[in-house]
């Protein structure tokens, strides 16, 4: 864990957050370095938005392994509500210890001889089964309570209903949170919040207005080079050129999904698992689907592949000569 302290110096300029993100592993475009040096300094929550696999999720990840904090992940769905994302009772151990000390209420009913009566003496008893001892916190009350703070990851936004939208940009204000049987739950230190969205819905103006906004491309050759470096270093350079080339002539065309970042990563290794020293038509219509998973796209990926592999050849000579 790391004190306010030290994230305040590890946090200290755009720079240190492009270092430290690159020290494990994700290379951060400027505009992803700014957003998390504002968010760290401004306590204010980010929404990162754009298409699945450009890195969001990974984003989260990469903050939490850098600043030496747990990362708290929510992944939101249609139906979610508060007691999944914050807490909720552990009911069958307040059945389980109401039922051992059955024997000892007795003497706390005493000699009441109306119904009311008998609830008004376990009144006190009752506030028992609802103290913390019996409260299973979900991913926000976790992310408030870590005493040195967090990452947390509210992940797919999108997905969730707009009641919750509503509940989430109520506790993001404040970090803070009201349980009626027990009090208001402050952070001592606010997390780093993420929200991703892959833009299945509009989101409200509401929480928009809360957060810092990121969005997060699919990023150009250079970056993309880097990135495959990076996660991909056994790729020889020839290779990791002809595959980020290829990728993004594919981004070109009019398919169903694009190919993503994670992707071009993925046929990346699966091409140094083939040792695979170059691109060939063969190879890669035999691995296409590493990059493209609808058939319809592999389809009308399919006239593209010899022209698109031969110019990468050649471009890969010249560049070699």
């Amino acid at each position: 864990m790391q004190d306010g302290g030290v994230l305040q110096r590890r946090v200290a300029s755009i720079e240190a957050v492009e270092a430290g993100l690159g020290a494990t592993g994700y290379i951060a475009s400027r505009p992803i370095a700014t957003a998390i040096y504002l968010a760290q300094r401004l306590q204010k929550p980010v929404l990162v938005e754009g298409p699945a696999g450009v890195g969001k999720t990974e984003l989260a990840k990469a903050v939490a392994g850098w600043l030496g904090l747990p990362l708290v992940r929510m992944q939101c769905y249609e139906g979610l509500d508060e007691s999944k994302a914050l807490y909720e009772w552990k009911y069958g151990k307040q059945l389980l210890y109401t039922q051992i000390l059955k024997d000892k209420l007795a003497p706390v009913l005493g000699e009441a001889t109306s119904l009311e009566q008998a609830i008004e003496r376990l009144h006190g008893v009752g506030d028992v089964f609802f103290s913390r001892h019996f409260l299973e916190p979900r991913p926000l009350l976790r992310a408030l309570e870590e005493p040195a703070g967090a990452v947390l990851l509210v992940d797919e936004v999108d997905k969730s209903d707009q009641e919750f939208e509503a509940f989430l940009l109520e506790l993001l204000s404040d970090y803070q949170v009201t349980i009626p049987e027990i009090g208001t739950v402050r952070a001592a230190v606010p997390p780093l919040v993420l929200l991703t969205s892959n833009s299945m819905r509009d989101l409200g103006d509401a929480l928009k207005r809360r957060c810092l906004h990121l969005h997060i491309g699919f990023p150009d050759p250079k970056l993309e080079a880097r990135i495959v470096e990076s996660r991909v270093p056994e790729a020889a350079a020839g290779l990791r050129r002809q595959i980020v080339g290829f990728v993004q002539g594919l981004r070109k065309l009019d398919l169903k999904k694009l190919p993503s970042v994670s992707e071009t990563i993925d046929w990346a290794r699966v091409l140094v698992l083939l040792h695979a020293r170059e691109l060939d038509s063969g190879l890669v219509r035999e691995t296409l689907n590493v990059l493209l998973k609808f058939e319809s796209d592999i389809r009308a990926a399919d006239s593209q592949i010899a022209p698109l592999v031969f110019q990468l050849r050649q471009e890969t000579a010249g560049a070699a000569a």
